[in-house]
């Protein structure tokens, strides 16, 4: 199954080395079972979408891991993949960008032919590969457009898909500078949340070498930092990682976060019977 990782602080710009290198369950680490794409997407100083992608897996990708030392950001999304549609090249791997905003997926949805359909001729010029996840996106980014709030765009798109569309699962990582979209959709494959203690000091990320704790730098060198940390699975022993609930939204502003259950169960579910064979083992 294909990996995902979204990290905000909310404002300040941090190094996310321990969660891409040195965790338990790093993205490296991952990699050696998700070997079929890498990526790494960020902000700019400008806040402008920045992204590193390579058909490669991460643990032979040595761009991954001097931007894993080096890049300093408020808001990163990561990605490993597992290829269940589209070939294997730097197209078809995440995150993606459009419009400003970074995004990643874990799942399968079938019907590509009629979710294509929904889309304009701007919406496709957008596209630069072959995915299902790519497709989720354009049109995910086509109702941001139509309904000007990304929270709005993104629930509205996803009620579509799940309403006409096979779904399997759906899990979702979206991004704009300082906020963050995590979906769990419907529960055959999790989704985690690490969330940060607000009161005093915050979580403490200052020592890597702590057990649960994170090694976390802002430009102006080693601090407290608190952030959200979502990923597929529990990256370390930190006894306050959660599993998001199925269905659950989590939308992260700042670090102010919401959970929102806003869809219903999906009208034309799969199991992992109906799956490919090439589908059941990258959802493995």
């Amino acid at each position: 199954m294909c990996r995902l990782f979204g990290m905000t602080t909310g404002g300040p710009r941090v190094r996310a080395t321990f969660w891409l290198l040195d965790a338990p369950q790093s993205l490296q680490a991952a990699s050696r079972r998700m070997p079929d794409g890498t990526g790494l997407g960020w902000f700019s100083l400008g806040d402008e979408p920045v992204r590193d992608r390579a058909p490669i897996a991460a643990y032979e990708n040595t761009d991954f891991v001097s931007e894993a030392h080096n890049v300093v950001s408020h808001t990163f999304v990561s990605h490993v993949r597992y290829a269940s549609t589209g070939t294997v090249s730097v197209h078809n791997a995440h995150p993606f960008d459009m419009n400003d905003r970074l995004f990643a997926h874990n799942g399968v949805v079938q019907g590509l032919d009629v979710l294509e359909s929904w889309l304009t001729d701007v919406d496709r010029a957008l596209m630069e590969g072959q995915t299902d996840s790519e497709l989720v996106f354009a049109y995910i980014t086509a109702e941001i457009r139509r309904r000007g709030d990304t929270t709005a765009g993104l629930i509205s798109a996803v009620r579509r898909i799940t309403s006409e569309l096979p779904v399997y699962s759906l899990n979702v990582l979206l991004a704009e500078p300082r906020r963050l979209w995590a979906l769990r959709y419907p529960d055959p494959n999790e989704l985690w949340v690490l969330e940060p203690e607000l009161s005093g000091a915050g979580r403490h990320l200052a020592s890597a070498h702590e057990l649960g704790s994170l090694d976390l730098e802002s430009a102006n060198g080693r601090r407290r930092t608190p952030a959200y940390v979502v990923a597929s699975e529990r990256m370390d022993d930190d006894p306050d990682w959660r599993p998001l609930r199925p269905g659950e939204l989590l939308v992260v502003d700042g670090l102010e976060a919401t959970s929102l259950f806003p869809f219903e169960a999906p009208a034309h579910p799969l199991t992992a019977a109906d799956l490919s064979a090439v589908e059941a083992s990258s959802q493995t």
